[in-house]
């Protein structure tokens, strides 16, 4: 069953990259009592990801916070140290760069693609939620290799 608007947000383990190491983040406490948009990726310096959808959600990161926005979050099915190296060539300082690497997320939301035949295995699918308090607002998931719906300039109305 794919999470949908109205339903809590699940209650697993993401990581961040700190100086000190990986850093487990509980999804319920970091979702509790804020407006976050989630928007995931199926991978970390990917075409589409890299070029498209992340830099959207930079260069668009005061429009969305100006709408009461606390925090926007990008999740990927890569380590965290990974997304730290990629927002920082990415100079996504205004993004928190989430790791879902043992898919906890994307399986208890039922937002997983299998790219297994392409050789990426079990990722993130491309989406992009709004979650206040943490009950999904708006959700928006794309089609395989889509990139439509959940681009920031697409959530912007939503918020």
């Amino acid at each position: 069953m794919t999470i949908s608007v109205g339903t809590k947000i699940p209650d697993v383990t993401l990581f961040r990259a700190t100086s000190d190491g990986p850093e487990a983040v509980n999804s319920k406490e970091f979702f509790a009592d804020r407006k976050i948009v989630l928007f995931a990726v199926p991978g970390a310096f990917t075409p589409t990801c890299s070029a498209k959808h992340l830099p959207g959600f930079v260069a668009k990161a005061d429009e969305i916070k100006a709408k009461g926005v606390d925090e926007i979050v990008c999740l990927a099915s890569n380590d965290a140290f990974v997304l730290q190296a990629w927002a920082e060539s990415e100079k996504a300082e205004g993004i928190t760069m989430l790791s879902d690497g043992d898919l906890a997320f994307v399986d208890a939301t039922g937002l997983e693609l299998d790219l297994t035949g392409r050789g990426l295995g079990k990722r993130a699918n491309r989406f992009v939620m709004v979650v206040e308090n943490g009950e999904v607002t708006h959700l928006a998931v794309e089609e395989p290799g889509a990139f439509e719906v959940s681009s920031a300039e697409a959530v912007l109305p939503k918020l």
